[in-house]
């Protein structure tokens, strides 16, 4: 009102009146614990969000992802943001490319979404070591997840760089990001402790200011949320579809008396293990477990619906009464499968979510295109221990006893553990180690001759016979680090003294081997090839390339009659096989990485013995469970 005096304006400022029209209120998401539910700019608001893992999708792919997820009427995105994903050496930061968590975050938000943050510092999500960087075990003695000063030290410089990035992006500063989540499940660690849980409300309120949203996420068991929450976060729950909703919410009302009901992670699938049948939950029944959340008034997050695969070195593993490694493959049954495809449980999520709340007009993005481009030949290119001089540049280290991988400062990959027999054995042998000495397999090779595999918590002997001075390798793998269970210092290597007929062997050469560099540089293809007179059993390369016709669509990769090992394409990791255990049978290859015009290089590094006539199948389906399975939304 340009003509109105200033003290009628000043009247009716005091009053009020001009507050819905004029002057909107100012941005906000807070709770409101009379209505029971979360207020965004005042008005009553409720979520329903997909988890979506930017580490687990090639940076080409993000929009598709995003956009189908925007297009399934999901009015939220939960993203994780993995603390050793962004620092793999302790105050070396990497947030280029495909690890540009803030151009992610922008692009959210370009396509009208809202953001769920979970910065961690620990995250689960079947990730490596949940999140935390494997060099905080250079500290052999760390308490993790605790108040122990070393692993605060560690945690805070990392929150010092990343939480600046993320104050700007706050709703209440204009962002996209509504909530962030301190912590995770931390009810379910041994430690329950709660100075750990006050310093990093500390730290997130310095850093982020004392407006955002902060919450906890934890199972629904007393105990769990006894240890898990903490005065001053809001506390939500976590459960699946197999659940009571009305008593799992129950359980959250025991520390929320109000306050919006909130389920952070509902499990629209599962994830599977090598040697373990493919898990899969019916579209009925998410659907049925949504619809009964949602009539409840409640705010949802679907956990990891839409993903991609898992670039190595990042799976992680559990402990389930033994060491269970998870596959390359995060496709978790998920509504959008690894490649991104839409199926038939997310139009079953999408038909609900349609009863709650209008869907976006427009198609739903169609399946990325596949192609089988058939039979490539390999080649092998040299035994692994013919090669160490390129792949441990640096050269061995030298102890009495075996080095872990973090004493030798090694995150990820492999180690060769050599040293010598130091007697004539003429009768067999034990080669044997400590239970869970051996993490997480051991292949063995004697005078270069592969003898078997040592694993944990499986087979921890092997018989041998050799002469004095005879040489001994144990070429050591990382599976990955327990991301979940009772205590994740879970360390690398030979973590005992290997012994034959009990007596222990010493004096020991350790070659930590930079695999992944190598390989990124050129190597093999820009190398001259190795004459091989020796056979396919035990660690070596293998090398081929294809040419695509024209295009560079995404494909799915099969290993006919190969064993168990690692496949890069074109220098990109693309994760480990193993046929021999199952239950996933084929690896995705993203089309982001493929060449046109140009030869594919492909690099193998088998571990224990390659078929006679080496082949790779190249399919526009995947395998799991060792049975077809299409990508597309037919099956399930």
């Amino acid at each position: 009102p340009a003509s109105m005096g200033l003290p009628a304006l000043t009247l009716l400022l005091a009053t009020g009146l001009l507050h819905t029209q004029a002057f909107p209120p100012a941005r906000s998401f807070q709770l409101d614990y009379e209505e029971d539910c979360f207020r965004k700019d005042g008005a009553p608001f409720r979520y329903i969000s997909g988890s979506i893992h930017y580490a687990r999708v090639p940076r080409p792919a993000w929009r598709d992802r995003l956009l189908k997820m925007y297009m399934s009427g999901l009015s939220a995105v939960q993203v994780y943001v993995p603390w050793n994903y962004h620092e793999p050496l302790p105050g070396v930061y990497d947030f280029a490319g495909d690890r540009d968590v803030e151009a992610f975050l922008d692009l959210t938000a370009e396509l009208g979404l809202l953001v769920i943050l979970r910065p961690g510092p620990y995250i689960c999500a079947e990730w490596e070591m949940g999140g935390l960087p494997a060099w905080l075990l250079w500290k052999p003695d760390i308490v993790l997840r605790s108040s122990d000063p070393a692993y605060l030290a560690a945690v805070d410089s990392w929150l010092h760089v990343l939480l600046p990035k993320i104050k700007p992006r706050l709703y209440q500063h204009g962002g996209n990001i509504i909530s962030v989540q301190v912590e995770n499940e931390y009810g379910s660690y041994y430690a329950c402790d709660y100075e750990y849980l006050r310093h990093l409300l500390g730290s997130f309120r310095a850093l982020l200011g004392s407006e955002v949203l902060l919450f906890t996420t934890d199972g629904t068991r007393i105990e769990e949320l006894r240890c898990g929450t903490l005065q001053g976060v809001y506390a939500t729950i976590d459960f699946g579809p197999g659940s009571n909703v009305t008593e799992a919410f129950g359980a959250q009302r025991q520390v929320e008396p109000k306050g919006p009901l909130v389920n952070s992670e509902y499990y629209t699938g599962w994830l599977d293990y090598w040697g373990e049948a493919h898990d899969s939950t019916s579209s009925a029944q998410v659907a049925q477990g949504l619809e009964d959340m949602l009539q409840l008034g409640a705010s949802v997050n679907m956990q990891s619906p839409f993903l991609q695969l898992p670039l190595l070195p990042w799976p992680g593993a559990d402990f389930k009464d033994q060491y269970k490694p998870v596959t390359t493959s995060y496709d978790y049954d998920a509504p959008l499968s690894e490649a991104g495809d839409p199926t038939e449980k997310l139009f079953a999520i999408r038909t609900v979510i349609s009863k709650f709340q209008p869907l976006p007009v427009g198609p739903m993005p169609p399946a990325t295109p596949k192609y089988a481009y058939g039979w490539v030949a390999l080649w092998k290119y040299a035994d692994l221990l013919d090669v160490l001089d390129v792949l441990c540049p640096s050269g061995p280290i030298q102890s009495q006893f075996p080095l872990t991988f973090e004493a030798v400062k090694q995150a990820h990959g492999f180690v060769v553990y050599r040293t010598e027999l130091p007697w004539d054995v003429l009768d067999p042998a034990t080669l044997g180690a400590p239970p869970h000495s051996v993490c997480d397999r051991g292949y063995v090779m004697l005078q270069q001759v592969y003898q078997g595999t040592l694993e944990r918590d499986r087979k921890t002997t092997l018989h041998v016979t050799g002469r004095a001075g005879d040489t001994l390798d144990v070429l050591l793998e990382n599976m990955g680090r327990i991301s979940f269970g009772a205590n994740i210092s879970d360390f690398k290597g030979l973590l005992g003294n290997l012994s034959l007929d009990s007596i222990p062997l010493s004096n020991w050469l350790m070659y930590p081997l930079a695999i992944d560099t190598a390989i990124q540089q050129g190597w093999p293809h820009a190398a001259l090839p190795q004459s091989s007179s020796r056979g396919r059993a035990g660690p070596a390369f293998y090398t081929g390339t294809f040419e695509t016709p024209g295009i560079a669509w995404d494909t799915f990769v099969k290993f006919p009659g190969w064993s168990k090992g690692q496949l890069w394409i074109n220098g990109f990791n693309l994760g480990r096989y193993w046929p021999r255990r199952g239950p996933q049978q084929t690896l995705f290859v993203p089309g982001s990485v493929l060449h046109i015009g140009r030869p594919n290089n492909i690099t193998v590094l088998e571990l224990e013995g390659a078929p006679p006539a080496p082949f790779l199948l190249f399919l526009d389906r995947p395998l799991f469970n060792s049975t077809l399975s299409r990508s597309t939304a037919a099956t399930e």
